[in-house]
């Protein structure tokens, strides 16, 4: 194993803004990803990224950049229709929303597949929607990725009470739609629901902060692990956080416990 050839992959230049991308992430998902287990409708961010991803898609069928302005608002689009479906269906689906949730994602799933069936870059497309490229994003995307969580996160914990069931299903679809592109599917799922169930016991400081030093670790040691072995970052990552969150709770319950203590009186 060469040492010297595995260190030269961690590159700062590259690393730096995909560790923040993944902050970044965290700052909205982690909070809304409490909200999504106290409404038990785990798989929601899975339907709404794939229907994001599925106008990314459509944009490009119409021949615009994947990346490029057209299939942000695409993708945007997409999400908040999906999101007011869903919302819609949370009045009358009752117990039977979480299927119907999982049934909006197949849907989503297999209309991006026959959208790219005749491409031949159709497989590479799906897998960077999936596994998503987080070593490749710029510090532009980066800076629109933090403006956008900076507004979702003010209006989250100033307004949550005001702005009812509609405003959280917005708020969530805006948050998906941005890190879905910079992370991909997968990363947003596991960041969204991995470090807010592992802090689920506590209160709602003590699990922010769990939660966030969960995300934080997974992160930092998912692409440091990516890097010096040469590996997928995005599917390193999912499991770095995984067991981050196994960890984690365990070596920090000490003080997290007197912390719960604390601003429990």
């Amino acid at each position: 194993m060469d040492l010297s050839a595995m260190s030269d992959g961690l590159d700062l230049s590259i690393l730096a803004p995909a560790f923040l991308a993944g902050v970044i992430v965290l700052l909205t998902h982690i909070p809304l990803g409490r909200e999504v287990i106290k409404r038990g409708i785990i798989f929601i961010d899975l339907a709404i990224a794939q229907i994001a991803g599925m106008g990314v898609i459509i944009a490009f069928q119409f021949g615009w950049e994947m990346h490029g302005m057209e299939a942000q608002v695409a993708a945007v689009m997409s999400a908040l229709a999906g999101a007011w479906i869903l919302h819609s269906l949370e009045k009358r689906a009752g117990q039977h929303l979480e299927a119907l949730i999982g049934i909006s994602f197949v849907l989503a799933a297999t209309a991006s597949l026959l959208l790219l069936a005749n491409n031949p870059h159709g497989g590479e497309h799906i897998k960077e929607l999936l596994v998503g490229q987080i070593l490749w994003v710029d510090w532009s995307q980066v800076s629109y990725a933090a403006v956008v969580a900076l507004a979702v996160v003010i209006i989250w914990f100033k307004y949550r009470d005001k702005i009812g069931n509609i405003g959280f299903y917005i708020l969530f679809a805006v948050s998906i739609t941005s890190s879905v592109q910079l992370i991909g599917v997968y990363l947003v799922f596991t960041s969204l629901i991995v470090p807010a169930l592992a802090a689920s016991r506590y209160s709602e400081k003590p699990a922010l902060i769990l939660a966030f030093i969960i995300g934080i670790s997974g992160y930092f040691s998912g692409l440091i692990a990516s890097a010096f072995f040469d590996l997928p970052s995005g599917a390193v990552i999912v499991w770095c956080l995984a067991i981050s969150a196994l960890l984690l709770p365990v070596l920090l319950s000490k003080p997290l416990i007197a912390l719960e203590n604390k601003t429990s009186f």
